[in-house]
């Protein structure tokens, strides 16, 4: 069974020209038409973003029946933080705090989602979507929060399982974390000559960074991943958003 799964820093939908346009994200998530759609940095009742809760507008518009929002910033009014939306069912959502003393706050969102199979038997989906900080100490802590944490640390190494978001990892510090500690397979990077070239995506209009990562393991093979060309994604958000597909075995 294929499953798509794109990861997306939307910028709460404030593209790098400073314009609020929702439809620019919109038209982008639909092109690319995925499965699992994990969205970082998402308004909710924010006056920036005209106070809408831009993951319930994004989903059905989109038609995605299913979606899960953790908030990990509050504002002076409103908040902001990381959602996914689904064409499966969301079995159980939880929000994963990551915050690291006095810096701003962090989370992961972990949702099981319900794959139901072609024979008819339900396949289990672990995904954790995330945003981790601008120091490389945070998020080498934030990780650790992370793989330690009740919803990660149960979880069989044959589970089909999805961590992916805004890493914010420059220099692709954490890679060998989560390949060699944690038996993960990074979806968003090729093998060349030089060794292991993660997809850049960040800033949008000339990516320089491959900020925006999916790793996966378990029952899930990967058969390609690509970061969006449409022009309009060099200006919806200052990332560009990540689509691989899967095969769920």
């Amino acid at each position: 069974m294929k499953l798509r799964v794109l990861t997306y820093n939307i910028h709460r939908a404030i593209g790098v020209d400073r314009a609020f346009r929702p439809g620019r994200v919109a038209e982008i998530l639909a092109h690319h038409d995925a499965d699992v759609v994990l969205l970082q940095e998402v308004d909710d009742a924010v006056p920036r973003s005209l106070h809408l809760d831009l993951a319930r507008e994004l989903a059905e518009e989109l038609g995605y029946p299913y979606r899960a929002v953790g908030h990990n910033v509050s504002l002076r009014k409103g908040r902001y933080g990381n959602a996914t939306l689904s064409r499966y069912p969301i079995e159980r959502e939880r929000n994963i705090d990551l915050t690291i003393g006095r810096r701003k706050r962090r989370g992961c969102q972990h949702t099981t989602i319900r794959v139901e199979k072609l024979a008819g038997h339900p396949h289990r989906l672990e995904v954790f979507n995330l945003h981790l900080g601008l120091s490389a100490r945070e998020r080498r802590q934030q990780v650790g929060l992370l793989a330690s944490s009740k919803e990660f640390s149960v979880l069989r190494h044959d589970t089909a399982c999805i961590v992916g978001g805004d890493f914010n990892d420059w220099r692709s510090l954490l890679r060998r974390f989560f390949v060699e500690v944690l038996d993960f397979d990074c979806a968003t990077e090729s093998l060349t000559r030089r060794g292991w070239s993660p997809i850049r995506t960040y800033p949008s209009f000339s990516p320089q960074g491959a900020l925006d990562r999916l790793y996966f393991r378990g029952a899930l093979e990967r058969m390609m991943a690509r970061r969006c060309r449409l022009r309009v994604s060099k200006v919806a958000s200052d990332h560009l958003p990540i689509v691989a597909d899967f095969e769920l075995q």
